[in-house]
């Protein structure tokens, strides 16, 4: 579900009760977690965290009026999503993800490219999450993005 919310409070306060202290709390986690210089907007219709065009002026390749995306976290119709584009863009990142996350988590991990579901908010690994979101710089974020581009 995207919304058309412009600011990341917006968003929040038009979720459905049940769902906003569980936004509150992983975007704060990811704020609290997330290396300097990437910048809190929306995107897509979702809270995101992005290179700033101050840092990239190139964008994001597929509209480069877009700030360059690196996480964005939403309330799905069915779900909890938090999106990391590293994971899918970094093997590595995504081995130690997929191997942390037992160890953190119960049930069985939900996940795509670079969505991880979370049907029940109380299965949320707020502190793996966390960890994932500080793993890497806006530099090496840049770099990672690039090299993937010119393959």
């Amino acid at each position: 579900m995207q919304s058309k919310a412009t600011t990341a409070d917006q968003y929040i306060s038009e979720l459905p009760e049940d769902r906003q202290e569980v936004m509150k709390k992983l975007r704060e986690t990811v704020k609290s977690n997330l290396p300097k210089g990437f910048e809190e907007t929306m995107q897509y219709g979702m809270i995101s965290y992005v290179v700033p065009h101050s840092i990239y002026p190139d964008g994001y390749h597929c509209k480069p009026s877009d700030a360059l995306p690196f996480l964005s976290i939403a309330s799905q119709k069915n779900h909890i999503a938090f999106y990391h584009s590293g994971v899918y863009a970094d093997p590595e990142l995504l081995d130690w993800f997929v191997n942390e996350y037992p160890n953190h988590a119960k049930g069985k991990l939900d996940m795509g490219k670079s969505c991880v579901r979370f049907k029940n908010p109380k299965n949320i690994p707020f502190d793996l999450l966390g960890e994932l979101s500080s793993k890497i710089t806006v530099e090496q974020w840049i770099e990672k993005y690039e090299s993937v581009l010119k393959k």
